[in-house]
């Protein structure tokens, strides 16, 4: 016990010592853990506004479009707290998430780059190409996210989150704005062939593997001590049922707040493209500049929204977010109307517009919801809360396109924003029940 104390002891100095310093010491280590999350931020847009231009070849309904969309997000749902869980017990000398990321991130590029040559062969060699990138895509998530609280203290995680989201919307821009305006290149390239409504795939599996290879050299992962891993030691299912047996139910409210407002944002952004294309009359080049937009926001905000959440707390930070979200939404409801009469580039600068400061109060959500379960969690169980995390999101991101496939097909695409509306007014309601997870508070000195 008397160790147990001197133990506690010097943690809470170290904590203190780290307190002093500030983020600063932790910024370059942040952005590099953030390649992992590069990789992520450049595939989910052009797999979110491509893929259901690819399966509308095929399909007529956007209530299949939509359920087809889910088959990354049910494989999501199983696999990424299970993977998460797997990597908090994993002790290698590359450490606990390496192992997983150098093998299945080359995987997922592979597979990225295959897309639009499997839509070109069949409806079957697309589903099928789909699910394999998928099972590798969400398997490496939790670990490369995970990556980050093993290293950052936690009353510096929205500061880090708001870093490491700031490479997901470097990548976004990459590959919304920069790779997308490819595919109306038609040229033909060795290996690769036509390059008509194809080259961003398989470039941005080379942006991957290169992301990849920068992990490996960089980033050294921590080793825990014995004691630490000593304390690891309880099975896995046995986490999951202690974290929803936690008398104080912060943790619940917030997952059920995540699956909220990512029912929302889920329920839309599969369908930005096509509306895009149907609606706004844009090219195949230009459809994934709307989310470009989000992207740009994420880039420039990602930052800010960390230090502003560490000023004026996550929780008050989050549900501002969720208000302003809501108005925005109803605004794009609005927006087919009110822009009637302008000039087409007008409507095209306008909806753009609205995108731009979706993504800057969407950011500000993402990177203080993550920290805010973390600082509930303890050292061995990071991976568990992130998984749970991935758990409300894709479930959410599971019903969203199926609901809104099926709004379309009856309302048209103005509805989508309407349930939009209705879903983040729901989460802002919900996180008014949290009390916990504010960046000065203290569970657990070995967090730090």
């Amino acid at each position: 016990r008397f160790l147990c104390i001197e133990k506690n002891k010097i943690l809470t100095r170290r904590a203190m010592m780290s307190e002093k310093k500030g983020f600063k010491p932790y910024l370059g280590i942040t952005f590099l853990i953030g390649f992992g999350f590069f990789t992520m931020g450049l595939m989910d847009p052009l797999y979110d506004t491509y893929v259901p231009i690819f399966l509308s070849r095929y399909l007529s309904k956007m209530s299949l479009v939509g359920f087809f969309m889910t088959l990354d997000n049910i494989l999501a749902i199983f696999l990424i707290p299970l993977v998460s869980a797997w990597s908090d017990h994993t002790y290698t000398k590359l450490g606990r998430r390496m192992p997983y990321i150098l093998v299945l991130l080359p995987l997922t590029a592979l597979l990225f780059g295959a897309i639009p040559y499997a839509a070109e062969a069949s409806l079957v060699a697309l589903l099928v190409t789909l699910i394999l990138l998928n099972v590798t895509k969400q398997s490496v998530r939790g670990p490369v996210v995970a990556l980050m609280p093993d290293t950052i203290p936690a009353d510096y995680r929205s500061e880090a989150n708001g870093v490491i989201n700031t490479m997901g919307g470097i990548a976004s821009i990459v590959g919304t704005i920069g790779l997308a305006r490819l595919m109306d290149l038609d040229t033909t390239l060795p290996i690769l062939g036509s390059t008509k409504d194809r080259l961003p795939f398989p470039l941005g599996g080379m942006f991957v593997i290169l992301a990849v290879i920068l992990l490996l050299i960089f980033i050294r992962e921590k080793q825990p001590d014995p004691s630490e891993v000593q304390e690891q030691k309880v099975p896995i299912f046995e986490s999951f049922r202690n974290v929803a047996a936690q008398k104080d139910k912060s943790a619940l409210y917030i997952l059920i707040a995540i699956f909220l407002w990512f029912l929302g944002d889920q329920g839309v952004l599969p369908f930005i493209g096509k509306y895009s294309v149907d609606v706004l009359k844009t090219s195949s080049g230009t459809a994934a500049l709307a989310a470009g937009m989000v992207g740009i926001a994420y880039a420039i905000f990602a930052i800010p929204s960390g230090y502003v959440a560490h000023r004026f707390g996550r929780k008050k930070t989050i549900r501002a977010c969720l208000l302003v979200i809501s108005i925005l939404t109803l605004l794009l409801f609005a927006h087919k109307w009110i822009t009637a009469n302008l000039p087409n580039s007008l409507r095209l600068a306008s909806f753009w517009a609205i995108m731009f400061i979706f993504g800057i109060f969407w950011v500000s959500i993402i990177t203080n919801s993550f920290p805010m379960l973390w600082q509930m969690a303890e050292w061995g169980t990071i991976g568990i809360y992130t998984g749970l995390y991935y758990t409300a999101s894709q479930a959410a991101a599971i019903l969203g396109p199926v609901l809104t496939g099926a709004i379309i097909d009856v309302f048209g695409y103005q509805g989508i924003f309407l349930f939009c509306t209705l879903c983040m007014l729901c989460a802002r309601a919900i996180m008014g029940k949290v009390t916990k997870g504010e960046p000065s508070e203290i569970q657990n000195p070995a967090q730090k």
